[in-house]
């Protein structure tokens, strides 16, 4: 892979320890995947932030880099727990000292402490066309097929390194010939509501495999929550990484192959889930968030709630980045969930949260993105349900 005399400086450490160090890891991605050379960045959005997922390990690691600083806007992942009421979710003491001082080594590096999975919701907006170097799959996803910008599945580590130096190798889909719809996916039927949307993407992301970029055709809803939740899931059932859609302003592909999906795939899937038979009388944490919750479905969860209770034994926990949750604030839907018993976090994702740990085996969200990483992270036996039926199987009347 060609570096140019300024790059190769970096390599030899000419630049301190920390960009050497990502320099190496960019250079050993590149040559794996063939890059002819690296590319400018215009932002990074780095995963590997909560305790959970770094560890003892992965903190020492961090603190190898503390002489260096970031290169671009960078923004981080959600963490394990809102940075400043995690006493208040029940986090031990030891997890939120380390979780603490993970964000605290971030911010020494030059990284906005901004702990979201919808960074284009916080400030970090990447423009059409332009290079950026992502990490969490739902933001990955809404930023090639929403935002039209381009960037790759980064790990923590690479996004990091991307940042550090301001560059990421040129493969995959920061390229033309990457980002064209091969497979058209025909929608035979109406979807209503954003939880419908997740089950098309986890079905998506379940069928089709390899290098694809699926072309949606047909969807009646183009607001922002419904694509978010369409990549969000599709992500999570699969390593796709970008769909385009008619709604999106995009050229349907011509010839491809074409695959429906109607009201009996979607019953299927609903039907197929491991854990659709736990009974909603074991539910004792409600999980809605993940991705980070818009001040749209934060009004609509707000009016759900009202003339309604969460119960006593059954945890109602809403999850949205800093941003939405100021512009939530001033709209009184804080206040409005709050005194209903609902529990808002910021900077939080409930999937890395320590929930088997404090003490909660039962889990329902509205999100299959949630569902499937509260199965495989958090510990927790999940149920998807479609919102309204997760604030009902939370609260009394």
């Amino acid at each position: 892979m060609y570096l140019s005399r300024y790059e190769e400086r970096i390599l030899k450490g000419e630049y301190g320890y920390a960009k050497q160090k990502a320099m190496e890891i960019l250079v050993a991605l590149g040559d794996l995947y063939d890059a002819e050379r690296l590319i400018p960045i215009s932002s990074a959005q780095i995963a590997g932030v909560s305790y959970t997922s770094l560890g003892d390990e992965g903190l020492e690691w961090l603190e190898t880099l503390i002489d260096g600083r970031v290169d671009v806007l960078s923004t981080l992942n959600p963490s394990g727990m809102d940075l400043d009421r995690w006493r208040f979710m029940g986090i031990p003491v030891e997890y939120a000292s380390k979780q603490i001082k993970i964000i605290e080594i971030y911010v020494k590096l030059g990284i906005l402490p901004i702990c979201t999975c919808t960074p284009y919701l916080s400030g970090n907006i990447p423009i059409p066309g332009s290079h950026i170097a992502w990490s969490e799959s739902s933001a990955v996803a809404f930023a090639n097929s929403v935002l039209k910008a381009r960037t790759n599945r980064e790990g923590g580590p690479s996004a990091l390194a991307a940042a550090l130096v301001g560059r990421t190798p040129l493969y995959g889909l920061h390229l033309d010939e990457t980002r064209r719809s091969n497979v058209t996916v025909k929608v035979e039927m109406d979807l209503e509501d954003v939880w419908e949307y997740s089950v098309l993407g986890f079905w998506i992301g379940r069928v089709l495999k390899g290098e694809v970029v699926p072309f949606i055709e047909g969807l009646k809803r183009n607001d922002l929550d419904s694509v978010k939740a369409i990549g969000a899931a599709m992500a999570s059932s699969s390593n796709l990484s970008m769909f385009t859609a008619d709604i999106l302003g995009d050229m349907k592909p011509y010839p491809c192959e074409t695959i429906s999906f109607d009201s009996s795939t979607f019953k299927d899937v609903i039907e197929t889930l491991p854990g659709a038979s736990i009974d909603r009388g074991d539910v004792d944490i409600v999980c809605l968030g993940c991705p980070h919750l818009s001040l749209e479905e934060l009004r609509h969860i707000a009016h759900l709630l009202k003339s309604r209770k969460v119960r006593s034994d059954v945890k109602l926990w809403l999850f949205t980045s800093r941003a939405v949750y100021g512009a939530a604030e001033r709209c009184g839907f804080i206040e409005e969930i709050e005194s209903s018993g609902g529990e808002v976090y910021r900077d939080a994702c409930p999937a890395l949260a320590p929930l088997s740990a404090i003490g909660y085996t039962v889990m329902a969200t509205d999100s299959l993105k949630m569902w499937f990483y509260g199965r495989h992270l958090a510990g927790v036996k999940t149920l998807f349900l479609p919102s309204t039926e997760c604030i009902e199987v939370s609260t009394r009347r």
